[in-house]
């Protein structure tokens, strides 16, 4: 299983945004130095963001800004917002299989209920785990690093 990296880099968006909001025009120039990745991906990312509500983007002066407390959004928000080439589905099967073999004719069916209920773990999983937890550990590993 894999989730792509724009999952990862959008956390680092909100996390960077909270901790320099304050004393920064937060940018995808600025993030880019930051995540140390291209700006043209970090505003794809930041688009989805917006989109789904989680940033606001300011006019004029430019820059974003979280759009609700970070102890509100949740892992699950950040992976609907930004993993949108996936499906619903995170298991793929192979379309393919052999109808006259007996495996093939029915490993859709024998899989999909298990493979079903471990996505709607890991989704479960995603929604208790907020992004201020992940601010929380920056804030403690910056303070213990001093």
């Amino acid at each position: 299983m894999q989730v792509s990296t724009k999952f990862t880099i959008a956390i680092h968006i909100l996390a960077a945004a909270e901790y320099f909001g304050g004393d920064y025009r937060i940018t995808s120039s600025f993030l880019s130095n930051s995540i140390g990745s291209n700006p043209v991906i970090i505003r794809n990312i930041m688009s989805d963001l917006q989109s789904a509500g989680i940033i606001e983007t300011k006019r004029g002066t430019g820059g974003i800004t979280v759009s609700r407390p970070l102890n509100e959004i949740s892992f699950l928000d950040v992976y609907n917002a930004v993993e949108t080439n996936n499906s619903s589905e995170l298991f793929k099967f192979h379309e393919h299989t052999n109808p006259n073999c007996p495996v093939g004719r029915v490993i859709h069916e024998a899989l999909g209920k298990e493979l079903g209920n471990i996505q709607t773990e890991f989704e479960k999983e995603l929604k208790k785990r907020k992004v201020s937890e992940v601010y929380d550990e920056i804030i403690e590993l910056n303070t213990n690093r001093g």
